[in-house]
C-alpha cells in the first residue's frame, strides 16, 4: 500500500469568507478547520490521507459535500451534532469575524463511533495526525489519550498538534512528535517566561510528560526543535506574509507526511518549516505546490542552539520531577 496519513478531525467547520476583488464583492465557502487545513497540505505533498471526521445539520452536510469535492478521502459518521461555522470579512485587507456558531457536542454513542472509524483507518496508516477541536464542547480529552495510547501500541506513529486539556491527554497516551506554538505554551502555563531558555525548558517538560520530539513555532520568529536532548533552530530565508494563519498546520502537515514515507525527523521537520514558510505567502489556508515545497526545503537549516541542550533534567529526575522554572534556570546558567 502507498504510505498514508490518518488525520483525526472531529469536527471540521464552515468557513464563509467574503473578499474584495476590484469593484466586486465574492463570498467563499471552505470546509475549514485545523484538521482540514493539515489534510489538504498533505494531499498537496502527494501522500494518501484520510479525515476521519464527524457530519450533522445543515452546516455538516455542506462541509462534508467541500471536503469530497477537494479529492480528499473521508472516513465519515453522521451524527445529529451540528458542526460549527464562522463567517469573516477580509474586504478591507484584515480578517473581521461577522459571526461565529459553534459544533454541538457529539453524543456517547457518536463518540464512540468516531473512535471507532479513527482507530480502524489510523492502524493501517503509516501515520495518525491528531487535531484539535475548534468547540471544546464536542468532544472530551479523554478521547485522545486513548487513541493516541491504542494507536502507538500497534504500530502507528502519532504527530499531535494540541494545547490545553487535549495536551495534556494527549501526552498521557503518548505521542512521537508533537506541534506546540510558543502562545500555547504560554497560555497553559508550561512556560514561565517568552524567553528562549524558558521556551526551552517547557520543551524539555512536554518530552519528560509524553512527547518523543517537539517542535515549537514562534510566529516570525524561528521554530525551535528537541531531537533527543538536543535544542536546533529552524533558519529560513524570510518572507513577506500575506496571511499568517495556517503556518502551524502546513508545519505539521509536512512533518507528517514525511514521516508516513519513511524519512528522517530532520527531513521531515525541514519539509514542514517549508510548507509552513509558504503557506503564509498565500491566502488559502493548508495550500501549496509540492514541487515548490521541496525546493524551498533546500533552503531550510537546523542549526544548534547554543546552551539550550543544557536544560535536558538529569536522568534521574525525569518524570515530572524537576519544574519548568528549574529548567529554565539550568539554560541561563549554561
Amino acid at each position: 500500500m502507498p504510505e498514508s496519513v490518518m488525520v483525526f478531525s472531529p469536527s471540521p467547520q464552515l468557513t464563509v469568507t467574503i473578499e474584495q476583488v476590484g469593484d466586486e464583492e465574492e463570498i467563499h465557502l471552505h470546509a475549514g478547520g485545523q484538521g482540514v487545513w493539515v489534510a489538504r497540505m498533505i494531499k498537496s505533498l502527494g501522500v494518501r490521507v484520510v479525515l476521519c471526521s464527524a457530519f450533522g445539520d445543515e452546516t455538516g452536510r455542506v462541509v462534508r459535500n467541500l471536503i469530497l469535492d477537494e479529492g480528499l478521502e473521508v472516513g465519515a459518521i453522521d451524527v445529529a451534532a451540528r458542526n460549527g461555522a464562522y463567517v469573516h470579512d477580509r474586504r478591507d485587507g484584515t480578517r473581521n469575524e461577522i459571526a461565529q456558531a459553534p459544533g454541538q457536542p457529539l453524543s456517547r454513542h457518536d463518540q464512540d463511533e468516531l473512535y471507532n472509524v479513527a482507530l480502524a483507518e489510523g492502524l493501517r496508516a503509516d501515520v495518525a495526525m491528531l487535531a484539535g477541536v475548534a468547540d471544546p464542547q464536542v468532544l472530551p480529552p479523554d478521547v485522545y489519550r486513548r487513541l493516541a495510547g491504542d494507536l502507538r501500541r500497534n504500530g502507528t506513529k502519532v504527530v499531535a498538534d494540541l494545547s490545553g486539556d487535549y495536551l495534556t491527554a494527549v501526552l498521557e497516551g503518548g505521542v512521537d512528535v508533537l506541534k506546540v506554538s510558543h502562545e500555547e505554551v504560554l497560555r497553559d502555563g508550561r512556560a514561565t517566561e517568552e524567553t528562549i531558555p524558558g521556551l526551552v525548558a517547557a520543551m524539555h517538560r512536554l518530552r519528560e510528560e509524553g512527547a518523543g520530539a517537539v517542535v515549537l513555532s514562534r510566529a516570525e520568529h524561528p521554530a525551535l526543535v528537541l531531537i533527543g536532548d538536543e535544542v536546533r533552530q529552524v533558519e529560513l530565508p524570510r518572507l513577506e506574509p500575506a496571511d499568517h494563519r495556517g503556518a502551524g498546520d502546513s508545519m505539521t502537515a509536512g512533518v507528517a507526511a514525511m514521516l508516513a514515507r519513511g524519512r528522517e525527523l530532520e527531513e521531515a521537520i525541514r519539509t514542514g518549516a517549508a510548507a509552513g514558510a509558504l503557506n503564509v505567502t498565500r491566502h488559502g489556508l493548508g495550500t501549496g505546490r509540492a514541487d515548490v515545497i521541496a525546493q524551498f526545503t533546500t533552503r531550510v537549516e537546523l542549526t544548534p542552539l547554543p546552551g539550550a541542550s543544557a536544560a535536558a533534567p538529569p536522568a534521574e529526575q525525569r518524570g515530572g520531577h524537576t519544574s519548568p522554572e528549574q529548567l529554565a534556570e539550568k539554560v541561563k546558567r549554561s
